[in-house]
């Protein structure tokens, strides 16, 4: 690096400057005294004594101070090599441009220059990052003394800066500015340069599974012509270093315990604006759980008892995760056995001829240590209570390594915090310790705009504040707002995650939604309050009790109140909005069952969903409706092709006095049925109109519904950057049963209703998945095979929904 000497009369004019030399030593005039003063001695070992050192120069730095540096005392003899360490000492101590020892007789002259002092630091050339930011980074600072080795760390830095923004060839050149009274002004002259955009990533070694699989769990991207609303394709140490774990992870949740990455080079193009990075990675083989046994060396442990909470079977495709997840159930029995101290040991043996591994679950007693404090500091806004939830020990506990691991990365899953660490220390004593949380806060509120586009709604905006914190009680508390063509909702949530200090979520919402289909001839009003308690029963499964509340009513879609208007609904619809407004309190529960939580198969998941809920504990309607939902995925074809089964069905029985109304009944949409308009197929009013308008067809809904969808998501081939997928899909389903429903027409007798029976509708279609920087876009194309004559077709349905 070259050091300038710059004159001008202020910082900002730069003359041409001339070097400045910070280490000069006088060789040859120290070697012309060492020589005439031993030039009567050839043969003897050069040696000097000196009476007196004298400083020269020195303003700053007092003169004892730069003697004591020397290590020399006086009438010390000392040898030309102890000079010369003496001078390196001098010169070491960083506090002097020039140094130079001058031997005079019994007189030691030393002859310096002092650094000058730092007047300012300013930076030229910045535009990403701000003063104030590279303020943090510089370590040199003004009235300090100007050392140009720190000079060079703080561009070293700076430019480090930059390559986390991707900008790799930046360049950052420290200068100095000469003021009087010995000071100077540094200025820090910085290239930004251009960002580095990864052309593309590839690998090497890899048989198992290609590279576009691979390049989508990465999060370094390849540049595509979307890059202006992503910034996950610039070359980024940092990430490339979470991509290396990605990847080691990846690989052992299905079985390739010897995978590693060899090498990740980036080749820069000849025009410095890109790279090619190319990952080499070694795959090895596939092994699978081999034999699982459970021994113990604690006696009141009983290995059989253990076993039985294995769900751990032999040919299943090794991961660690499921050896980490047994470990935490037989752990947990311990606890809950009252069984002290009990740590699960998994040994592991190694069988290379079937690609196996056995593991055998030792149980035996770790060391007699109790939690003798949890500290938790940094925590300004929120309560320590909140933190200490996520752990499952509280002082005078045993204490468990892997149980505070798992508290960590909750506390961390909060999302309160920029930074958590929690390490452990020594306590009072050898058989206690302390725990130490640490963390740093970071906002937890948001705002959120989004917009939405669907064929069903059509445009719509929401809004969306949350505080996930509220009060630092760990609490959340929104307020959405969305607002569409054809519908409009207004939510206050709350939600707090651990009731009376258990792990028991309560949920309470309150809201009205309007509704002005274009779709059917009327709109809706509905006021709702909910209530409702959620609690884990297993592992895999959990279940939600609620109670609702409820007011609703149908509305003519124009005026209400011009009596034209009415001939523009069908008999029934009419007879229902006749109805006026009517409320419902009743209670309701949802069980879930997810396999995915702790399944057996990172590659498959099953979900299953039952729901009840019961009107009739006051208010005007009394029904009971009941849902099902059930979700199989599996991923194939080395994980490139997602296949999806789903099947739903729903009851509804009337059990009040007079007549339900179609708000009440089950109406399908799209995300139910594809191919179809929002209740186009079903039950429907085709009476006669008025004169001159034809006869209605506006839908009913129906007591029943069954539909199984079955999807297929595959590449397209295009390059990843794009975000496009394929998918194929098949529906059946069908829409029926009209009971407790005023069917009269004043004046012409019975409404002629339609689709009452059950009629199974087939419908394929293609799509395509696009994941666009402003969000995920869904075109579905579809056909009905079989349908019914009054259905109502939609052969094509696009979905947008949006935040930013």
């Amino acid at each position: 690096m070259v050091w300038g000497k710059f004159a001008g009369k202020s910082c900002g004019e730069r003359k041409t400057g001339i070097n400045i030399l910070y280490r000069k030593v006088s060789a040859i005039s120290l070697a012309v005294a060492l020589g005439y003063a031993l030039s009567p001695l050839p043969a003897e070992a050069q040696s000097f004594r000196f009476n007196t050192v004298q400083v020269e120069g020195n303003q700053r730095i007092q003169t004892s101070t730069v003697v004591a540096y020397t290590g020399i005392e006086r009438g010390q003899t000392v040898s030309a090599g102890e000079l010369n360490d003496a001078y390196q000492r001098i010169l070491d101590s960083g506090a002097f441009e020039t140094v130079e020892m001058v031997p005079r007789g019994n007189t030691l002259v030393i002859k310096v220059t002092e650094f000058p002092t730092i007047n300012q630091i300013s930076f030229e050339g910045n535009r990403r990052l701000k003063d104030a930011s590279l303020d943090q980074i510089v370590e040199s600072a003004p009235r300090r003394v100007f050392n140009p080795s720190q000079a060079e760390r703080d561009a070293a830095a700076i430019a480090e800066a930059y390559s986390v923004q991707g900008r790799l060839a930046s360049r950052v050149t420290p200068r100095i500015i000469r003021r009087s009274n010995n000071r100077v002004d540094l200025v820090f002259e910085i290239s930004e340069g251009d960002t580095i955009e990864v052309e593309r990533v590839s690998f090497t070694g890899n048989r198992v599974y290609s590279d576009r699989r691979l390049r989508r769990i990465l999060q370094t991207k390849q540049a595509g012509f979307l890059r202006s609303f992503i910034n996950s394709d610039t070359l980024i140490e940092d990430r490339l270093d979470f991509d290396k774990q990605v990847l080691r992870d990846f690989y052992l949740s299905r079985g390739y315990v010897d995978f590693r990455v060899n090498s990740s080079n980036a080749e820069v193009t000849r025009e410095r604006d890109a790279v090619f990075l190319v990952v080499d990675v070694t795959e090895g083989q596939q092994f699978k759980f081999g034999n699982i046994s459970v021994s113990s060396e604690m006696p009141e442990a009983d290995a059989d008892l253990f076993s039985s909470t294995l769900k751990i079977k032999p040919g299943v495709v090794y991961s660690p995760t499921l050896v980490e997840n047994a470990i935490d159930r037989m752990e947990g029995l311990a606890v809950r056995n009252e069984i002290d101290f009990l740590r699960v040991e998994p040994r592991v043996t190694r069988n290379d001829r079937d690609l196996t591994l056995d593991i055998e679950f030792v149980l035996r007693r770790g060391p007699r240590v109790f939690v003798e404090r949890i500290d938790i500091e940094g925590n300004t806004t929120t309560l320590d209570r909140v933190i200490r939830q996520q752990f499952r020990s509280v002082e005078g506990d045993p204490f468990n390594p892997r149980s505070i691991r798992n508290s960590a990365e909750r506390i961390r899953a909060l999302g309160f915090f920029a930074n958590a660490d929690v390490e452990t220390r020594e306590g009072s004593s050898s058989d206690q310790v302390i725990i130490d949380v640490d963390v740093e806060e970071q906002p937890t509120g948001s705002l959120n705009l989004g917009g939405a586009y669907s064929v069903t709604d059509g445009f719509g905006v929401s809004v969306g504040l949350t505080e996930n914190n509220f009060l630092g009680r760990g609490q959340r508390l929104s307020f959405n707002i969305a607002t569409a063509t054809e519908s409009d909702s207004y939510v206050l949530g709350f939600t707090e995650p651990y009731l009376l200090g258990r792990d028991l979520k309560f949920d309470l919402d309150l809201g009205l939604n309007e509704t002005d289909s274009s779709f059917s001839e009327y709109r809706t009003k509905r006021i709702f309050f909910q209530p409702a308690l959620t609690f884990n029963t297993g592992e895999d499964t959990s279940l939600q009790v609620r109670y609702t509340w409820d007011s609703d009513e149908m509305l003519f879609s124009d005026n209400e109140d011009d009596d034209t208007t009415s001939f523009l609904a069908s008999p029934v619809i009419r007879n229902e909005i006749a109805q006026g407004e009517r409320s419902s309190s009743g209670v309701g529960f949802t069980y879930r069952y997810d396999s995915r939580l702790t399944g057996l198969d990172p590659n498959a998941g099953f979900l299953v969903e039952i729901g009840a809920d019961y009107a009739g504990l006051g208010g005007d309607s009394e029904y009971i409706k009941t849902k099902t939902k059930l979700v199989a995925q599996k991923k194939i074809l080395n994980e490139e092709v997602t296949i999806r089964a789903t099947l739903e069905a729903g009851s509804f029985q009337w059990e009040g006095n007079g007549s339900s109304r179609s708000i009440d009944r089950f109406v399908l949409t799209p995300t139910i049925m594809r191919g179809f308009e929002p209740g186009g197929i079903g039950p429907r009013d085709q009476s006669g109109g008025a004169p001159g308008r034809g006869s209605y067809n506006d839908f009913l809904g129906g007591n029943y519904y069954a539909v199984a969808r079955f999807d297929a998501e595959f590449p397209l081939g295009l390059p990843e950057e794009l975000g496009m997928r394929g998918a194929l899909f098949y529906d059946v389903g069908s829409l029926w049963g009209l009971q407790n429903v005023d069917t009269s027409n004043p004046g012409s007798g019975n409404a002629n209703v339609v689709g009452r029976s059950r009629s199974f509708r087939h419908v394929v279609g293609v799509s395509l998945l696009w994941t666009t920087g402003i969000g995920p876009l869904r075109f579905n194309f579809s056909k009905a095979l079989q349908k019914e004559d009054f259905d109502q077709e939609q052969s094509f349905d696009l979905t947008l929904q949006a935040r930013f």
